[in-house]
């Protein structure tokens, strides 16, 4: 079917154009003014037309952990937020350590996918011997877990880490970080819980910005060693950005934060308490003005969801106990584009930090995070004069958990278009799940 989105306001990364889009074969097939000949009509007048968000960074949960969410759910949050792509991590039970692991997990997800998704393997000491036949199955790239996960994955040594960096600079392969050090945030834990303090603030006691900061460092130094094409998720801190700055601008290194780290503050730990927790955690104050100008300069250049969910047992426990993260893929561009529309960031980064860059990193593009004819037609029509106050309750997670319920936001969603076809409608996520599995264009076939 062709679809014809007329008189949008388009928003690309080097400006906003007023036109239309026409969609053919689930592809963009043109851009200009006066387009006709399409079966179907949005009238997209006053709206903003963007690119379908690629959310890099989700934990859906499945296989494994579906007591706390599952792929469905997920994913369907995701079309209700404007995402088209999403690329699973891979601390799920069993874990993707395998290219048999992969294909099954692929397997079991295709068929309850509402927008279109890639996975991650991960990296251990075991099975570094992997990483060609993970590529080869069709990963988008690697998690490294330096510490304790959901999943219990161990971390791996030095030489491994070593060993996938150079199979990353051979295969241009990203390595996806949760950079913090261990040693140093079980010691800092052991010295915050000596003081006998259980206030939520105390979980920024316990990993302070000197442990994002030394294994930014040594990540950093091992890169500029091997070449190896590094992403650094969550990024929290100034002194995290600092060490980051080294090694953007010669190595192929890439930075992320997520919505959570940018507008929340210390004294929102007084209101939601163990909601918030996430690691690394939440700083506030001077931390989210750096993050906030790192992104105007480029350091930044991804913002993605960490959409991480867990059952009500798991969160409603004092700060020590709870579990860290919530679920980000509903929020993540209602969020930032509502920053866009009060003038905290340009509204044509937005395709670029959600789209755009993602896209580019992961191997998607220029299949995926554009509109220029030949792109996927993932799109997402937002009505930036609505103002609205966020729901939970419109959540199709299992556990609506969200320090954003009652925030009033400006730009509704109307729309989120997947390769042509409608998959939300002003409020309602087309019943029938469209999404596709998706390899990065380097994979070795």
């Amino acid at each position: 079917m062709s679809l014809l989105i007329r008189n949008g306001n388009i928003v690309l990364p080097w400006g906003v154009w007023k036109g239309d889009l026409l969609i053919e074969e689930g592809k963009i097939a043109g851009i200009g003014r006066g387009l006709r000949g399409a079966e179907e009509t949005i009238d997209a007048s006053n709206k903003i037309v963007l690119p379908g968000v690629i959310d890099v960074h989700v934990h859906m949960r499945e296989p494994g952990y579906e007591y706390k969410d599952n792929f469905e759910n997920g994913t369907k949050d995701a079309a209700s937020g404007g995402i088209t792509t999403v690329l699973e991590m891979p601390n799920t039970n069993p874990p993707v350590d395998s290219s048999k692991r992969l294909l099954e997990k692929k397997t079991l997800l295709e068929k309850k996918a509402y927008v279109d998704f890639g996975l991650y393997g991960v990296i251990h000491d075991k099975n570094i011997g992997e990483f060609e036949k993970i590529v080869d199955a069709g990963a988008v790239g690697f998690k490294v877990f330096l510490g304790p996960t959901t999943g219990n994955i161990p971390p791996p040594s030095l030489p491994t880490l070593y060993e996938a960096m150079i199979k990353s600079s051979k295969y241009d392969v990203p390595l996806a970080f949760h950079a913090e050090e261990w040693d140093l945030v079980k010691y800092f834990t052991e010295k915050a819980r000596e003081t006998g303090r259980k206030d939520p603030e105390v979980h920024i006691d316990a990993r302070p910005p000197i442990c994002e900061e030394l294994a930014i460092e040594k990540i950093g130094i091992l890169a500029r060693k091997t070449g190896a094409n590094i992403y650094i998720v969550h990024v929290t801190s100034c002194e995290a950005i600092h060490a980051l700055e080294k090694y953007i601008e010669d190595l192929h290194v890439t930075g992320e934060t997520n919505p959570h780290y940018l507008l929340l503050d210390v004294e929102d730990y007084r209101r939601y308490g163990s909601i918030m927790k996430v690691n690394p955690p939440i700083r506030g104050g001077i931390h989210r003005k750096c993050l906030w100008d790192a992104l105007m300069k480029g350091i930044l250049s991804i913002i993605s969801s960490d959409h991480a969910p867990h059952n009500v047992d798991e969160k409603m426990k004092d700060i020590w106990s709870s579990a860290s993260g919530f679920p980000g893929v509903r929020t993540l561009l209602p969020l930032i584009i509502d920053q866009a529309l009060r003038g905290k960031i340009p509204l044509t980064m937005i395709p670029r930090i959600l789209s755009l860059n993602p896209a580019k990193k992961f191997k998607l593009y220029p299949r995926k995070g554009c509109i220029m004819p030949g792109c996927d037609a993932d799109l997402v029509v937002i009505d930036p004069s609505m103002e609205y106050v966020f729901d939970k309750e419109k959540m199709f997670c299992k556990n609506k958990i969200t320090p954003f319920h009652g925030w009033k936001l400006r730009g509704l969603i109307e729309y989120t278009i997947l390769r042509g076809e409608v998959i939300y409608s002003r409020g309602e996520v087309i019943d029938k799940p469209l999404g596709t599995f998706i390899k990065p264009r380097r994979s070795r076939e």
